[in-house]
Parts: C-alpha cells; structure tokens; sequence
C-alpha cells in the first residue's frame, strides 16, 4: 500500500509554524514576588488511554491559531481498492482553502484550537507483541469558511445544505453502500452531493465543529472521544477523513469562494 503523506504533513506543518509565530514574545525578568504570583501550564500535553483492544497516546498542543491557506491537489493513500477503486486515492481533495478573501474582513481566517496527534497501538501483553496500527491528525475546535472541491472521499462526512427551492438537503457518507470508502459522494435525491459543495462554514452559535481529524491506519479502528466532542465512526483502513459537526454548506452550486492575499 502506497501512502502519499506530504500534504498531511503540510497541514501540521502549518498549524505548527503558525501557533510558534502567535506564542513568540520578548522574555522579560521577573522579580520572586512577580514570579510568585504567575500561573501557567505546558503548551504540550499528552494523554494515554486504551479502548477495543488498543492503546492510544495522544500529544495536543495548548494553542489557538489564526489560519489563511490554499491547498492543492491534496491526494492521500494511493494503492488499488478492489471494491471500488475511484480515482486511486483515499482522498483525493482538487481544491482545499482555509479562508475565504471575497466577505468580511473576519472571514478571511479559520481558527483552530488545540491540534493534534494521536498515535494507535495494538495492546499486548508484552512489548514484543505490541504493534503500531497508526495515527490521526486533527483540530479539538474548528471554525470559519473553508473552500473545499472533494473528488473522492474516505471517510465520514456529513454536511447540512439549503437547495434553490429553499428546502435543506443533507450530505451523509452514512447514506453510501460502502461506508464512505472512497466515496464520489453521489446519492439518491433529494440530497446533497460533494459535486455541489463548494465549501463550509464549520462551527455555529453554539460553538465551533469539534470532530475534524485525518487518520493512516493499517487496520479499522474507533477512537476514543474526548472534551466533549461527538461520538465518531470507527475510522477504515488507509487514509480516513472524519468530519461532521456543525458543518453548513456555503452554497449548492459547487462554486468554492475566492481566497487571495490583501491588493489582489
């Protein structure tokens, strides 16, 4: 099985390089009384828990990040799929945009808060037996306009849309015969296909969406939930996109929105 991981690793690349730019700050002396008065906690945190058999060590960064981004052509876990092979990719995402430069000054930013990893073990008795499945990649918190054309989805998606005539249609990679590997995103009307979303405001009044994470996977697994976040699907083997709360589609035509720098 072949894996194409560059643009996943570009994603955490960027939240990275984004939270150390928005931690940065000139180190000031202190006295003992000021020092005896500050409070703090590690930007760094990690968690361990088991769940069906398997261990799971997760490292999240404390952060918020403000986040501008355009990427492209993001394909993630070529290799032949028998049942449905698709265009070859577990994902195969044309067009992915983190902001949107055509609406009000705020829209032009996602934020997000608190990424992580989170690493899968087969749990053993013994060390010689232990066996690393894989990892997922995600945010705790997401919110903002993100521009999205998905040719192929693995993974599981679901996405609230209002159709011309006014009526809501839904998007749901439940409705697919084969659980959403990959997935062209087609269904039976009425209903909401990834061909007309060209994009979604993730998060709402109550909040942000707390379920975004990509995953690489020798086997299927279900992850544990945490922080309030909804309970998810068991992620399948190879590359797996989870994605459902609180996602509004920004239009039913397929049109993803403008995203350029400032004077252009």
């Amino acid at each position: 099985m072949k894996m194409t991981l560059h643009s996943l690793w570009l994603c955490a690349g960027l939240a990275l390089a984004c939270c150390t730019l928005t931690a940065s700050a000139q180190m000031q002396p202190l006295s003992e009384a000021e020092l005896s008065s500050m409070h703090g906690q590690g930007i760094v945190a990690m968690t361990n828990t088991s769940l069906n058999g398997f261990d799971f060590s997760k490292v999240s960064l404390d952060a918020d990040i403000a986040l501008s981004a355009n990427l492209r052509n993001v394909r993630l876990g070529e290799y032949t799929y028998a049942a449905r092979n698709g265009t070859g990719a577990d994902l195969d995402i044309s067009l992915l945009q983190f902001g949107r430069s055509d609406g009000s000054e705020a829209q032009r930013l996602v934020h997000i808060a608190n990424p992580y990893f989170e690493f899968v073990y087969r749990n053993a008795a013994d060390g010689a037996s232990r066996e690393a499945i894989g990892m997922r990649f995600g945010f705790e918190a997401i919110s903002g306009d993100i521009g999205m054309k998905i040719n192929t989805l693995s993974g599981s998606m679901a996405v609230t849309g209002i159709a011309a005539n006014g009526s809501t249609v839904q998007l749901d990679s439940r409705s697919d015969a084969l659980g959403g590997k990959r997935w062209d995103g087609s269904c039976t009307a009425p209903c909401l296909t990834l061909a007309q979303v060209g994009g979604v405001t993730a998060g709402d009044a109550s909040g942000p969406s707390r379920d975004f994470w990509v995953s690489l996977l020798k086997t299927t697994v279900q992850f544990p939930t945490t922080n309030g976040a909804p309970a998810t699907d068991a992620a399948q083997a190879g590359v797996w996109l989870n994605w459902r709360d609180k996602l509004q589609a920004l239009n039913t035509s397929g049109l993803v929105p403008a995203n350029l720098p400032k004077g252009r």
